[in-house]
């Protein structure tokens, strides 16, 4: 027993003489840290630190990859990644949060806060991340004299040694997808406008002007028929599904739309329901700003990827069927000389040549009144793919727009409304106006039937007028045609005609 108390007593000395060892190294290291940090300049002491982590990580079975937030001028795409996909996995408890709220954003973001750690679980193996912010005092250039200071932000991950490859092949690729889709998710759409007075001379990261887009359609407020929602709807998500499909037919991963129809049939409205549905930003183009062809390419390489290029009432923006007036040169005897403009080859280059290249997951989008006057290259496959007949209001589409500003889904009008509408050419935004004027569903439908019976009568008139119009163009073009017989001559109002494969008045 005795001798059983003699060990015990031995032993409990031993430990206090091992803690006191130990409390008096941490001592005289945080000792030791406090004075470097006092005596050192800051350059010194990192390195210090550099070589004793050197040499005890010589001993330790964990690798250590730095992803520092840029690499030489160039963003790192894994440092933005990384910062999206850890603010998932900060734990509860930790005390210290970053959050931040830009003026033109809508949502409130938490990130991770200097020298804080975040661990991460993926495929059973475990990841510490820790988070540095470091000041660097650097010489100016200019004034050697003079200095400023920096801040270098990089991440550390730490893992085992012997999980590298699973970390380059599987784990980083999938914070990289992580975060894509977080930041698709919870982004605030932009509607971009080009800065066309510096496209020619000014940098390509400041041709485009970002403004909120709160354009509230969706596909289920579309006053459209189901059928071609569903259409739509199911072009985009095989679009966006088929980015290695893209590459292994080699083709640049884009998609082409012509919406063509009358005014006020929802053409802008069915753009903004695509972009809120894709979380895709929206860049509108107008071509008639632009002086040449090498500003277009310009403002086409500022486009970011996963976003939508608009170009409205293309049959209006330039006059494209002079595919030569691109090669000719300008007379210097005639008055005033050609302006420099984009050329229809210029904009097929970008939609379908070598310029559709320089980005990937675009929609583009042209929208025009009147189809039969563009040039058919522009129509083609592969160049606008999906035509979209933006027609008047259908019944199916009457019913949605009831649905919107009544907030009703069945009445007893409906049947003779439906009717109507069905043999009146009355375009969605009229009847949206129509129902705008009162808050009383009965009161507004049988208003409605009011305005579609004078709107009928109208149409009727205005087709009369036209029928009648066109009956004295052909008397007049009869008459001319007479008087040149008579006179040995052919008008050249005759030969037009005859060549013309539309007989409908300008």
């Amino acid at each position: 027993m005795a001798s059983d108390g003699s060990t015990a007593v031995s032993n409990l000395a031993n430990a206090k003489a091992i803690l006191t060892t130990v409390a008096s190294f941490a001592a005289t290291i945080v000792l030791a840290r406090s004075v470097a940090d006092d005596l050192f300049p800051s350059e010194l002491r990192e390195y210090l630190y550099d070589r004793a982590r050197s040499i005890f990580g010589r001993f330790s079975s964990q690798l250590t990859m730095v992803i520092g937030e840029m690499d030489g001028f160039s963003p790192n795409q894994i440092y933005e990644a990384a910062h999206i996909y850890l603010a998932t996995k900060i734990p509860p408890s930790t005390k210290i949060l970053k959050v931040t709220k830009l003026e033109k954003e809508d949502n409130i973001t938490t990130a991770m806060e200097s020298h804080q750690e975040v661990i991460d679980t993926f495929n059973g193996v475990q990841f510490n991340w820790f988070f540095l912010c470091q000041e660097n005092r650097r010489r100016d250039f200019d004034n050697p004299r003079s200095s400023y200071t920096t801040i270098d932000r990089s991440f550390q991950l730490c893992f085992h040694y012997k999980h590298k490859e699973m970390v380059l092949k599987s784990y980083l690729p999938h914070i990289l997808l992580q975060a894509k889709e977080l930041k698709q998710q919870f982004k605030t759409l932009k509607i971009f406008a080009a800065d066309y007075p510096n496209v020619e001379y000014g940098s390509i990261s400041e041709m485009w002007i970002p403004t909120n887009l709160d354009h509230p359609a969706t596909f289920e407020k579309l006053a459209m028929d189901s059928e071609i929602k569903d259409f739509i709807l199911n072009d985009l998500e095989r679009f966006v599904k088929r980015k290695e499909f893209y590459r292994k037919v080699g083709k640049a991963w884009k998609r082409g739309y012509l919406l063509y129809g009358p005014p006020g049939t929802g053409k802008s409205s069915l753009i903004a329901s695509m972009a809120n549905y894709l979380k895709f930003d929206v860049y509108d183009l107008e071509l008639t700003a632009l002086e040449s062809n090498s500003g277009l390419k310009k403002l086409l390489m500022g486009i970011s990827n996963r976003s939508i290029l608009v170009v409205e009432d293309i049959d209006c923006s330039i006059q494209f069927h002079d595919r030569m007036s691109e090669t000719e040169e300008d007379d210097e005897t005639s008055s005033p000389p050609r302006r420099k403009q984009v050329t229809l080859s210029g904009l097929l280059n970008f939609i379908d040549g070598l310029w559709s290249s320089c980005g990937d997951e675009r929609i583009i989008i042209f929208t025009t009144n009147h189809k039969e006057k563009l040039d058919p290259a522009l129509l083609r496959p592969g160049r606008m793919d999906v035509h979209v007949h933006m027609s008047y209001c259908s019944p199916c589409g009457f019913r949605v727009l009831a649905s919107n500003y009544l907030g009703i889904e069945n009445h007893k009008l409906f049947g003779e409304i439906e009717e109507r509408i069905s043999s009146t050419k009355v375009t969605p935004a009229e009847v949206a106006e129509q129902l705008l004027k009162n808050d009383d569903g009965d009161r507004a439908l049988t208003e409605l039937i009011e305005f579609l019976e004078a709107k009928k009568r109208e149409n009727e008139e205005s087709e009369a007028k036209l029928r009648q119009a066109e009956l004295e163009a052909v008397e007049k073009e009869k008459k001319t045609e007479k008087k040149g017989e008579e006179n040995g001559t052919v008008s050249p109002l005759s030969q037009t005609t005859t060549l013309s494969s539309d007989p409908s008045p300008a």
